[in-house]
């Protein structure tokens, strides 16, 4: 089968389409053909040896599948061949077939196609969790979603309105802004102003009012984590999801002076140890998807053999939203 192979770590332009064996599901695992795979920014760190995961070479990066069931392992009962399903592995996905352990998959339904279902999976899962559970989102709060135009941002801000937030984006231009707005937010500020650490918290107290913000949903890092902490109203909370700007170091008394909390989100960790999370997570977003209240936004697909200029189109950052691969099956 085709598979993108990662010899040693290095530049995403170094690694290569290649052929390899199908893999054998073990118990309780299933062995997916795959129609469409999700392209996420964690998959370009573990290609260049810079994620925290770093998997024995050679290896095939991804994480988000979705397809066909076509057998099962030892023990399983929870689904059969000819199944639909979308996955999120811990690497594998880049392939015309992938492993996946029944506790990542879940059932798709009929009216789900494969590349939505591909380009929502990690982004809706973590975007869920990070506000439901790890951020303790209750109906009505004020959240600020930090890089909104990307594919956690995107899914923040609509699972966010979703549930009755007041929801405020963070973006760094104003076409970037205007797509935040479509997709729910109720207001946008802007991440490229001069002097940051003052002017994104008047920025925020001028559209949420001067108590500020309840949780703050954060996958840059950065000095803009540090900007953002100034928005927090009394016991918010900041959920760091990511640190594409940089990993910032947080002034344990900053926290002290409102009483606010800093927590982390790793979706990865749930599977292992609350998977009963991951479990009403992966409803709800089905069930936001079927009611019409979430609308992935799928930005762009690429075959599998054309994956470079994927991860060229990541890499620069042009591309809002979500970009997939597909496989060839209809």
């Amino acid at each position: 089968m085709r598979a993108v192979l990662v010899e040693d770590f290095g530049p995403l332009e170094t690694h290569k389409l290649g052929e390899i064996e199908a893999p054998t599901p073990k118990a309780g695992e299933v062995l997916i053909d795959v129609h469409a795979i999700g392209v996420n920014f964690p998959d370009t760190l573990m290609m260049q040896g810079k994620y925290q995961t770093k998997p024995e070479r050679p290896f095939t990066p991804g994480r988000d599948v979705a397809g066909v069931i076509s057998a099962v392992g030892d023990g399983v009962t929870e689904f059969q061949v000819g199944d639909r399903v979308m996955a999120i592995v811990a690497w594998g996905a880049y392939a015309e077939t992938c492993v996946a352990p029944v506790v990542r998959c879940f059932a798709l339904p009929d009216d789900v196609d494969y590349v939505t279902a591909a380009g929502m999976a990690t982004v809706y899962m973590t975007s869920w969790v990070a506000l439901m559970e790890r951020g303790a989102y209750q109906p009505g709060e004020k959240v600020l979603i930090l890089g909104a135009s990307g594919g956690v941002g995107l899914a923040a801000v609509q699972i966010a309105k979703a549930h009755g937030a007041f929801v405020i984006g963070g973006s760094s231009s104003e076409e970037r802004g205007k797509i935040v707005l479509e997709n729910g937010a109720d207001a946008v500020i802007d991440l490229s102003v001069d002097d940051l650490n003052e002017n994104l918290r008047q920025q925020v107290f001028k559209v949420a009012g001067k108590e500020g913000v309840d949780i703050v949903l954060d996958p840059l890092g950065g000095d803009i984590f540090t900007a953002a902490l100034r928005t927090l109203a009394c016991s918010g909370r900041i959920v760091c999801i990511g640190f594409i700007a940089g990993i910032p170091a947080a002034k344990a008394n900053y926290f002290n002076v409102k009483n606010v909390t800093l927590v982390g989100m790793a979706l990865d960790l749930h599977f292992r140890f609350k998977p009963q999370v991951i479990k009403a997570a992966a409803e709800d977003v089905l069930k936001l998807l079927a009611e019409g209240k979430i609308n992935p936004r799928i930005e762009g697909t690429y075959e599998l053999g054309d994956f470079q200029s994927a991860l060229a189109q990541f890499k620069a950052r042009k591309s809002p939203g979500k970009l997939v691969l597909t496989t060839g099956r209809s």
